[in-house]
């Protein structure tokens, strides 16, 4: 046992040591030098060497640990949510006014903070001490990252009383921490990290906590989830909390009284992030008042007392390579720019869609013309300028041509009556035929197991299939002269062809038909409104029109499809070859509890695909559409949800998350 003033010396050390470690890494005001710190953690190991007995789990030696073999799931005790985007003043003054509408007459003030582009981090607290940190996961489950966490300075192993409480943060990389794990990285010969966001977020995901260690982390923490100690009664004493508990809090927060405050902070902080060091991508904005944050509540994804506003894409130049067109599914051409590869908001881009020929015009794009180019919502990247001053001297305008050799039967092409778009004039080029032939056998049309993308090209480019019935009448004996197919294999693709062929829903047949704006959901709503393909075949545009989803120009392309003669012979002898199973009566008879209804799913749902999520809806009742209307009756937010959510929210439609969504289905 170690001597009685040996001990007592190591408890004081021990106290002094994370008071100064704290001061330097939460609250960047050391009140004594490095070296004088350096001697007094060395004392404190070299304690700890004789006496290890002594050594406490809140020394700053304990703080890397060993390997995990892998990550442990972690059920979050308090629901973690992602805020709603603002890009816009508009945006801003938009959120004020719903805001102060829900709060009448009541005086309303807002926080607003950096936000840091970095990981978001779940702390728990037991009696004081670090028990858990998780990663925010699906908002439900994260995962065990408290090894790694444990490395970060300045995140606190014990706090100073024993307080229970969740606390939720960012981790984050400085640019100096960038640049130094990306020297080491290039000097092993391993890929450089594009971005400090992508560095932080890999570094917490080590099984080795020695390498989070060495990436030079750090943690701004920004809110109380729990606590069992009184709460504070705003956003700005809870921060004050923080800071009374020894977390590191961003030292930038600030008070705002209405919109224009907001937004002269935002406008403020976009021309100063370069000199933090760190990654900021907007600001963060809250109700001030605790007691109004609990009035307003939360949307299936959201807060309503809080939003996100999000600085501009970030905008960069590159050249113009060359100008393609590509033939998609239906024989719409599609201009795509091939640019000079270049990094923008934190990877690298090399192409960008030019969208139609008007598009071009507006632009007024050339080959190896300089461009402004940016990711729209930070990820589409887009050409949003050229750069005219820095135009080549014999540059020519970009001229639509004629004809385009995919389209096949002479490449001729037409621009689309009344539309910007152009198409191949041939209905049945080989480029269009080879997409759409893809498409029949994929998993959202006839889900024809064995025929992926490679092996409908093989057999295209070998001539044995040209129309969607020459699938059915393959033999074993015209696979074997494909590369890749032996005899077993040969005989293996037939037999699933022909249990495809025993049973094809309706539906699934008119989605991989390829009929121009008839997707998986119309296809859905056809086939719960007729009982076979020559009732769809037969429908004039005024029925087709009168069903709820179908509006005149998709009721104008199915009436033009199965009117056209060569597409009258093809049903005729597909209907030779597959059994079609009629869902009219099996669809309606699903009067469940949701019928009538027309809901939504957006973002990624990690319990189920969003194929089951669709057919759970349809089982009991509910259309499942692909745009939010003011007829949506709700809308299931996933992860990473899009303009879906965005609009429900402006509409005011139900939005449901994914937890809330299971909760409704059992």
């Amino acid at each position: 046992m170690a001597p009685k003033a040996v001990a007592e010396r190591y408890a004081k050390l021990l106290k002094t040591v994370n008071r100064h470690r704290h001061l330097y890494y939460a609250r960047e005001a050391p009140e004594i030098t490095d070296s004088a710190y350096d001697e007094l953690e060395r004392e404190l190991a070299d304690i700890e060497k004789k006496h290890p007995e002594l050594a406490s789990p809140e020394s700053p030696t304990q703080r890397v640990g060993g390997a995990i073999g892998a990550f442990k799931k972690v059920r979050h005790e308090v629901a973690q949510w992602s805020f709603n985007d603002a890009f816009s003043p508009e945006d801003i003054v938009e959120f004020d006014a719903r805001v102060r509408k829900l709060l009448p007459g009541q005086k309303v003030a807002y926080t607003m903070e950096l936000k840091i582009d970095g990981l978001k981090v779940v702390l728990t607290y037991k009696k004081g001490k670090l028990a858990v940190a998780a990663t925010r996961g699906d908002g439900t489950v994260g995962e065990d990252v408290t090894h790694n966490i444990r490395t970060i300075q300045s995140v606190p192993l014990a706090l100073p009383r024993p307080v229970d409480c969740i606390v939720e943060g960012e981790v984050w990389m400085s640019e100096k921490s960038l640049k130094k794990t990306n020297d080491e990285r290039k000097r092993r010969g391993e890929p450089e990290f594009a971005n400090p966001r992508n560095a932080a977020a890999g570094a917490v995901r080590q099984l080795d906590p020695k390498i989070a260690a060495s990436r030079g982390l750090d943690v701004f923490i920004y809110d109380v989830a729990r606590t069992s100690e009184d709460m504070p009664s705003t956003q700005e004493k809870e921060m004050m909390y923080l800071r009374d508990l020894r977390f590191k809090v961003n030292p930038h927060l600030r008070l705002a009284r209405s919109a224009e405050d907001v937004i002269g902070y935002w406008e403020e902080w976009r021309t100063k992030t370069k000199a933090l060091g760190y990654w900021v991508d907007g600001i963060v904005v809250k109700v001030n008042e605790l007691s109004q944050q609990e009035r307003l509540g939360y949307t299936g994804k959201a807060p309503r007392f809080a939003i996100a506003f999000k600085f501009p894409a970030e905008q960069v130049t590159t050249v113009v390579e060359g100008i393609e067109l590509q033939v998609g599914r239906t024989g719409v051409l599609t201009p795509v720019a091939h640019l000079r590869p270049v990094l923008v908001a934190g990877s690298t881009v090399s192409r960008a869609t030019l969208h139609n020929e008007d598009e071009i015009k507006r632009l007024d794009v050339r080959v190896g013309d300089t461009v402004i180019l940016q990711k729209a919502g930070d990820v589409i990247p887009d050409i949003v300028r050229v750069l005219t001053d820095l135009r080549p001297a014999k540059s020519k305008p970009f001229r639509w041509p004629t004809h385009v050799a995919e389209c096949g039967d002479g490449g001729a092409v037409e621009r689309i009556p009344g539309a910007a778009a152009w198409r191949c004039k041939s209905k049945n080029s080989f480029a269009v035929l080879r997409r759409k032939l893809r498409h029949f056998c994929s998993r959202g049309a006839l889900n024809i197991e064995g025929l992926g993308i490679s092996t409908v090209d093989a057999l295209v480019e070998k001539g044995l299939v040209s129309h969607f019935d020459d699938f059915f009448t393959l033999t074993g004996g015209d696979l074997l002269g494909l590369e890749g197919f032996a005899d077993i294999s040969a005989k293996k693709l037939i037999a699933s062809i022909k249990k495809t062929a025993s049973h094809v829903p309706l539906s699934r047949l008119i989605t991989g038909l390829s009929i121009p704006h008839v997707g998986e959901e119309t296809a859905i709503l056809l086939a719960q409104n007729f009982k076979t393909l020559d009732d769809v075949a037969a429908a004039d545009t005024e029925e087709l029109n009168a069903i709820e989803g179908i509006g005149p120009i998709v009721s104008k392309a199915i009436y033009e499809f199965f009117a056209d003669k060569e597409n009258k012979k093809l049903i005729e002898r597909l209907k030779k070859h597959i059994t079609i199973i009629s869902e009219k009566t099996a669809l309606r008879q699903a009067r469940g509890k949701l019928a009538g209804q027309t809901w939504v799913l957006t973002g990624s749902l990690s319990s189920m695909s969003r194929d089951d999520a669709k057919a759970r809806l349809r089982s009991l009742g509910a259309t499942v559409s692909e745009s939010v209307s003011k007829k949506t009756t709700a809308v299931v937010a996933g992860e990473e949800a899009g303009s879906k959510l965005a609009k429900a929210e402006q509409l005011g439609v139900r939005v449901l998350s994914e937890t809330e969504f299971l909760k409704m289905l059992k």
